[in-house]
């Protein structure tokens, strides 16, 4: 299984998916289109689903996304919690910024949401 690397823009968020279990999302995402954005990254992952690492390690840095990308992040973070629910380990980082209380909610709103393990790490 091939990686998937997208670089980023200023409306879009740079995308590292390794298949050794590293996944990478950073930057700001507001997308004209977020479905077709996000599109990529949902059937990389559901490719991944087949044969993950013995450990999904994902990193989200987003810095801001709009109503629009938080509908398909929701997305990607089911097909983790599908990953999860089969017996694999997965780990959630959720990066934010100090005193970025908006980022930090966002983070717990998904946490509350999807049953994965989250950790939120302040930078």
């Amino acid at each position: 299984m091939e990686s998937l690397i997208i670089e980023g823009s200023a409306k879009t968020p740079s995308v590292t998916l390794d298949p050794n279990g590293k996944l990478e999302l950073k930057g700001r995402s507001i997308p004209e289109n977020s479905v077709e954005f996000y599109k990529p990254i949902i059937d990389w992952l559901e490719a991944y689903f087949s044969s993950p690492a013995a450990l999904t390690e994902v990193n989200m840095k987003l810095e801001y996304f709009n109503t629009s990308s938080s509908k398909c992040i929701l997305d990607v973070f089911k097909k983790l919690e599908a990953i999860y629910k089969s017996n694999n380990d997965v780990l959630v980082l959720w990066h934010y910024e100090e005193d970025d209380e908006d980022m930090l909610e966002a983070g717990e709103d998904y946490q509350s949401i999807i049953k994965v393990p989250f950790q939120m790490v302040q930078i």
